[in-house]
């Protein structure tokens, strides 16, 4: 049963991966790369966040994530925000510019996932709000 289940999990956290690309390939801001977009998303929904989070979420070495986020820093879309108890560390969050940018594309984004949904019923609906509580509180916790 828990063997059966996990092919499952599997296959759907990769069908996730191809919606998520699907749905923001040609949304996304073509001055980023898909890397820089990734920490974007991933600081827009997670926000404060440090750099080894970052690193260890989008699955790239600590030395290339602080490249990146220099390079979003220069380009204005990302803050530091330095600890007061630790000058040596500090947190990433979004600046208004890059708040701008990541809302632009979410706001396309819903309208691709509301045009996906556009056939489901009231009661799909619900079903789907229902297994998405559930794995978020059983699985992605």
């Amino acid at each position: 049963m828990k063997s059966t289940l996990f092919k499952r999990f599997i296959t759907f956290t990769a069908s996730v991966h191809e919606v998520t690309h699907e749905l923001t390939k040609d949304v996304r801001n073509r001055s980023l790369t898909p890397v820089q977009y990734g920490i974007m998303e991933y600081v827009f929904v997670s926000q404060p966040v440090n750099p080894s989070e970052i690193s260890d979420c989008q699955h790239i070495s600590l030395p290339n994530t602080s490249r990146e986020l220099k390079k979003l820093h220069d380009m204005k879309l990302i803050k530091k925000v330095m600890d007061n108890q630790d000058g040596r560390k500090h947190t990433i969050i979004l600046s208004e510019e890059g708040d701008r940018l990541m809302s632009g594309i979410f706001a396309e984004v819903e309208l691709l996932f509301n045009n996906r949904m556009e056939q489901a019923s009231s009661e799909d609906l619900e079903e789907i709000e229902k297994a998405l509580n559930v794995l978020e509180k059983k699985v992605f916790y």
